[in-house]
């Protein structure tokens, strides 16, 4: 079983991710990020969007609490960070997609107020780039709703990491909001 430090049980099954939110909710073009959501913009809660779709094949809209992000000094350099409710509302997964052509052995690290969260591996690999993805314990939701700002850190060597800020103003109002 693999931990996103002491907050994350475990990685969500791969075939209920891929089940849970399309996977055109995000994407990359080019390396680069690109706003290539698909759906409704619902509400905006700070830094973050609520975004709601019905999946090909779902019952129901599913909808999503998203931020998209870019590091200031490089712009090829962004992430989709995705937070959702399983369909059956017994689970809630954090996913991020990277850009392609991070180290994967690395996985993905995460701060919180300049703490040391813990690291997440990526599950799989598609067109628009790496995912990782983890389920979102009470205690972490909690502390992304006390926080100020997240980094999340991807690695391009073993030895160099990047940090992009997440900000976290407004998680906490759209976490509550999300359906």
């Amino acid at each position: 079983m693999i931990r996103f430090g002491a907050y994350m049980s475990s990685f969500a099954l791969r075939s209920i991710a891929l089940g849970l939110l399309s996977l055109s909710i995000a994407g990359f073009s080019g390396g680069a990020m690109a706003a290539q959501q698909s759906g409704t913009v619902k509400s905006t809660h700070g830094a973050w969007s609520i975004l709601c779709d019905t999946p090909a094949g779902a019952k129901s809209e599913q909808c999503a609490l998203i931020q998209n992000v870019v590091a200031a000094d490089r712009p090829e350099m962004g992430l989709s960070v995705v937070v959702l409710k399983t369909a059956d509302n017994k689970a809630k997964i954090l996913r991020v997609l990277a850009p392609l052509g991070v180290l994967l052995p690395n996985g993905l690290g995460l701060n919180v107020d300049g703490k040391d969260i813990g690291r997440a591996y990526f599950v799989r690999c598609f067109e628009d780039g790496c995912y990782a993805e983890v389920i979102l314990e009470d205690q972490l939701v909690q502390t992304f709703k006390t926080g100020k700002a997240a980094t999340f850190i991807v690695f391009q060597t073993p030895e160099e990491g990047i940090g992009i800020p997440v900000e976290l103003n407004g998680f906490g109002e759209g976490f509550d909001a999300l359906p």
